[in-house]
């Protein structure tokens, strides 16, 4: 009597591997290598259970645990959910992830394929509840461990800096970086104590920023310098030789530029031009085209400003390449508030009276005669002077997307859509007169 043997059925395999650098990626045999050798051999050992390998790589090097957006991984999710993967081996738990969210997340996932995953250090299954707990249990010690090395990191960086070494980061003009430690640059040098010097005589960091860029005197990264990164070089301590961290300084491992009596000089005038300026009091005038007034000269917004003179307030809009480069970069400067906006609100109105106009408003409201539009544009002239400045804001910007200005034109963009809430505010202003008429 023969007897017939049962067939284990055949439980397809894929093999997992991940490396949080790129170190050594292009040697023959690394890390992913090794990681994939011993999972295959965990596989070759399940072979009376039906284990076989799939060809397929799934290999992740250079990213971290920390985030399910890995392109491998990515991959064999795909792959899992059209059926063909049936476990999931890796070398350890934290390969596939080190968030215990994620992993959550994934479990879920292999549940509703039906695979299972399988480590190859640490022998779990999850298809079991005692298993889930024991992966749960182990990934939040996982997760326990990478907190407390990042801790571990951030008091080594604190202990390092408290001992005034430089702990990397953008190195500051006159300095570079040899063997992790900042080395004077002599003609960089001079030019941070030309600029501190200059600064102490001028007292002014626009017009000293105008100078330095006549002279070509240029940031680290070979750009011309603006006032932003002129009072970041101003304030930075690593020019007497300090290294900071959070609000404290220490003494640095490496040589100071500036000495102290020149930084205090200067601080001190900095402090003083910042109390003379004091806090800035907002202008009751509404600035009518703040945020859609732009420079077509250098193409950068321009944005509101003001003044005050014997008493009297100026009103200007000032292109934002010449805030912040110097009046000296852009041919139109800065442009007096009340003309641009005059200009701005005679077009607007010479528009809305055009035929085209009237047709545009008279089919965005239905409701409307075309009669009844033309009536209510020109209702407009008279009703425009008592709006207060902010409404008078407020429906400028209804209208109008952008105002381009140039040194010898300005061209308004139209905002179409605007036309719609105009018409329905026609609309009522139209009722009231007639209502007014009727009265």
């Amino acid at each position: 009597m023969s007897t017939r043997k049962s067939v284990k059925p055949k439980i397809r395999c894929a093999i997992y591997t991940r490396k949080s650098t790129d170190e050594n990626l292009d040697m023959d045999f690394n890390t992913l290598d090794a990681q994939r050798e011993a999972c295959g051999a965990f596989i070759t050992s399940q072979k009376s259970e039906g284990w076989f390998l799939i060809p397929d790589r799934y290999d992740d090097g250079g990213f971290s645990g920390g985030t399910l957006e890995r392109p491998a991984l990515e991959r064999l999710l795909g792959d899992i959910e059209a059926g063909l993967v049936n476990v999931v081996v890796v070398y350890k738990i934290d390969r596939l992830t080190r968030a215990l969210l994620d992993f959550a997340k994934l479990v879920e996932m292999f549940d509703k394929n039906e695979v299972t995953f399988a480590s190859v250090t640490q022998s779990f299954n999850t298809t079991t509840s005692m298993g889930r707990l024991t992966l749960n249990v182990l990934l939040s010690f996982a997760q326990f461990e990478r907190e407390i090395s990042a801790e571990r990191i951030r008091d080594k960086f604190a202990a390092s800096k408290k001992k005034g070494m430089w702990m990397g980061g953008h190195v500051p003009l006159g300095y570079r970086v040899d063997n992790r430690k900042l080395i004077i640059v002599p003609q960089e040098a001079e030019q941070v104590q030309y600029i501190f010097q200059q600064y102490l005589k001028i007292g002014s960091a626009t017009q000293l920023v105008k100078k330095l860029g006549e002279k070509g005197i240029l940031a680290k990264n070979g750009n011309r310098m603006d006032r932003g990164y002129l009072y970041r070089v101003l304030a930075n301590r690593l020019y007497i030789g300090e290294i900071v961290h959070g609000e404290e300084s220490y003494p640095g491992q490496h040589d100071g530029i500036i000495d102290r009596e020149l930084w205090n000089q200067v601080h001190t005038d900095l402090v003083a031009n910042t109390r003379k300026k004091g806090p800035s009091k907002r202008v009751q005038s509404e600035a009518l085209l703040k945020g859609i007034m732009h420079c077509r000269h250098c193409g950068r917004a321009m944005s509101p400003t003001h003044t005050r003179k014997s008493g009297r307030l100026y009103r200007y809009y000032v292109c934002q390449n010449a805030a912040k480069n110097g009046h000296f970069s852009c041919p139109l400067k800065n442009i007096a508030a009340g003309d641009i906006e005059a200009v701005v609100i005679q077009q607007v109105r010479t528009m809305l009276q055009t035929p085209e106009m009237v047709v545009k408003a008279w089919k965005a409201e239905k409701g409307l005669r075309k009669r009844d539009v033309i009536e209510a544009l020109k209702l407009l002239e008279p009703v425009w002077e008592e709006l207060l400045p902010v409404e008078q804001q407020r429906l400028i910007q209804l209208l109008i997307a952008r105002v381009d200005v140039h040194k010898e034109s300005v061209q308004i963009h139209l905002r179409s859509e605007g036309l719609d809430t105009l018409a329905n505010e026609l609309k009522d202003l139209w009722n009231e007169k007639q209502e007014e008429a009727a009265a």
